[in-house]
């Protein structure tokens, strides 16, 4: 038996794993022996006890399933650089066709895959760069098809914090306007769904109608919203 001194490291890598997180959160850039010195807490009682104390350790393995050769398909982070420029259209497709069937939660989910897979290639590379430029360029049809997702499910301020990180770099993106535009309206900031509505317009005059659509839906909700505040306020006064 050996003690197995760098173990409680690993232990909490894959506790991240088997919690859908990411299995180095909280660690930076340095050697193993750097990271044992730099974590006073794991976050786990009995990895804090081992890292104190070290000692032989015996594991018993279970095996839980067998799977055909090409049926398993990784989780990003185990994944090379090569497999992940390589799974990512086929995750793409995989989320579009989930959209396409109605499980919204579980497209964005793949959307949210295929963009971690980039997202991890454009860190290796300098800001600004053509290579973390065409990574950027992958990433925002994924980041928007994402956001559609999103507003499906009512998580507005999601929608507006994406489609404004992809406006303050591509100022002539009509979806992100679109999006953001359908998010503020949802959340009642008036001027601002109406601003983002002009801006689409002013780039694609053809989606006249489509915005005309969602003008007069905001409309048609705020004054269903001052007749209800008026019953209500009418309420509260003649008390």
């Amino acid at each position: 038996p050996q003690h197995v001194v760098l173990y409680p490291l690993v232990s909490k890598s894959l506790r991240n794993i088997a919690a859908g997180k990411d299995p180095l959160e909280g660690q930076r850039h340095c050697c193993s022996i750097a990271q044992l010195h730099e974590h006073y807490s794991l976050g786990y009682p009995d990895l804090d006890e081992l890292q104190k104390n070290p000692q032989p350790l015996i594991f018993d393995i279970e095996v839980l399933k067998v799977e055909a050769p090409g049926s398993y398909q990784q989780d990003p982070w185990a994944m090379t650089d090569e497999e992940k420029l390589q799974a990512v259209p086929l995750i793409h497709k995989e989320g579009n066709e989930l959209y396409r069937q109605g499980k919204v939660q579980e497209a964005a989910a793949k959307y949210y895959d295929a963009i971690a897979c980039l997202k991890n290639l454009q860190m290796k590379e300098q800001p600004g760069s053509p290579d973390w430029i065409e990574l950027d360029q992958k990433i925002t049809p994924l980041l928007l098809n994402y956001c559609q997702c999103k507003l499906q499910c009512e998580e507005y301020y999601e929608v507006l914090d994406h489609c404004s990180s992809i406006l303050n770099k591509y100022e002539d993106n009509v979806k992100a306007y679109f999006k953001r535009g359908k998010a503020h309206a949802a959340v009642w900031n008036v001027a601002e769904a109406q601003a983002d509505f002009a801006k689409v317009l002013s780039l694609d005059p053809s989606l006249r109608r489509v915005v005309s659509q969602e003008l007069r839906s905001l409309e048609a909700r705020l004054r269903e919203k001052d007749a209800e505040d008026k019953i209500r306020f009418k309420g509260i006064f003649s008390q």
